[in-house]
C-alpha cells in the first residue's frame, strides 16, 4: 500500500507541479495549438468612445489579465511562457472581435485578491479568469458576460462508486482551498463532511490521488481541468450545488467596452468558436459542451 502511494504521489506531481506555477516544473499537459480555434480579426473595428480600447490601440495590443495556476482553464506553461485553456481562448476570441491580434495579446497573472485593483489602475484592459459577477463586484468593476455559467461540484477518484453528490459526504474526507466560498458552502450546508483545508487546490487533488481524502471540490470548471490532465484516475460527479456566472471584468466606468465585449462573446457563441474552444480544453475532461448562459447587459449606473 505505501508503495502504491508513493507511485501515486509522483504521479500526481508530474501532472500537477505544472499547476503551481513552479520554476523548473516540467512542461504543462495543455491543449495543443494545432487543436485550437483560430479567430478571424476585425481589421476596421472601431471603438472611439472606450478610453481603454483607444489606450490599447495606441498601444498596439491588448493588457489581459489571466490565472495561469488552473488546468485546461487558464495555465501558464513555465517553460515557454504561454498561456493556455478555456478562460485564454475567450480573451483571444474577444481581442479578435475589438479589432487585436490575438496572438498579440500580452497576458498578465493577476491574483483573485487584486482583479479589482488591477482594473481600477489601468494595470490590464479586461480580466477573465473565473471571475464570478456578483453584485458587490458589479460596484467595483464592470462585467460582460457572463460566457459560462459554473457551479460548485466534486472531484473523485475513477474508482469511486460511493459519492455522487454533496449529500454523499457524511463521514468522508473533503478537500478546499482554505477561506474559499467552495470551503465555507460545505461547512455551512454540509456538516457531516469532514472538511479538510489546503492552500492550494492542487494540494488537494495530491491528496486525493494519494487516498488521503475521497473527494474535492470547488468550481466544476477548476475541477474539469484537473480531470482533464488524470482522466484516467479523476472524474467530476453529480450535479454543481450553486452558480457561479463568469464574466469578463473590465473597468466599471468603460460602458463602451462592456458592450462591445458583450457583442463579442455572443457573436462567438453564434458562429460555434466558444464550442470549439471548449471542446479543446475543458472538454478534454469528457464533460460535453453546455449552452451558454444568457448575456446580462445591465444599465449603466
Amino acid at each position: 500500500m505505501k508503495r502504491t502511494k508513493r507511485a501515486l504521489a509522483a504521479l500526481v506531481t508530474a501532472l500537477l507541479a505544472a499547476a503551481c506555477g513552479k520554476e523548473g516544473s516540467p512542461p504543462v499537459k495543455g491543449p495543443q495549438p494545432d487543436q485550437l480555434p483560430r479567430y478571424r480579426v476585425v481589421t476596421d473595428f472601431r471603438l472611439p468612445d472606450s478610453p481603454t480600447w483607444n489606450r490599447a490601440k495606441r498601444r498596439g495590443h491588448l493588457l489581459v489579465g489571466a490565472k495561469e495556476d488552473q488546468p485546461y482553464l487558464g495555465e501558464k506553461d513555465p517553460a515557454t511562457g504561454r498561456y493556455s485553456g478555456f478562460d485564454i481562448e475567450i480573451a483571444k476570441m474577444t481581442a479578435a472581435s475589438l479589432g487585436f491580434d490575438p496572438a498579440g495579446v500580452e497576458f498578465r497573472t493577476i491574483a483573485s485578491a487584486n482583479r479589482e485593483t488591477a482594473l481600477q489602475n489601468g494595470q490590464i484592459d479586461y480580466y477573465v479568469g473565473t471571475y464570478t459577477i456578483n453584485d458587490n463586484r458589479k460596484k467595483l468593476v464592470g462585467f460582460a458576460g457572463p460566457y459560462y455559467l459554473a457551479g460548485q461540484s466534486l472531484l473523485v477518484r475513477t474508482d469511486e462508486d460511493g459519492v455522487s453528490g454533496p449529500h454523499d459526504l457524511t463521514g468522508k474526507r473533503v478537500c478546499s482551498a482554505a477561506g474559499s466560498t467552495p470551503y465555507q458552502r460545505i461547512e455551512a450546508d454540509y456538516p457531516q463532511a469532514d472538511l479538510v483545508a489546503y492552500d492550494t487546490y492542487s494540494i488537494c487533488v495530491d491528496n486525493l490521488l494519494t487516498y488521503q481524502v475521497e473527494a474535492v471540490t470547488t468550481d466544476d470548471t477548476i475541477l474539469m481541468g484537473f480531470a482533464a490532465k488524470a482522466p484516467g484516475e479523476l472524474k467530476v460527479v453529480g450535479r454543481p450545488f450553486s452558480k457561479e456566472p463568469y464574466g469578463i471584468g473590465v473597468p466599471r466606468p468603460d460602458n463602451a467596452l462592456r458592450s462591445a465585449v458583450n457583442d463579442a462573446i455572443e457573436a462567438h457563441e453564434k458562429n460555434g468558436d466558444w464550442k470549439k474552444a471548449y471542446d479543446a480544453t475543458l472538454g478534454l475532461s469528457g464533460v460535453p459542451a453546455p449552452e451558454p448562459p444568457a448575456i446580462d447587459r445591465y444599465p449603466a449606473s
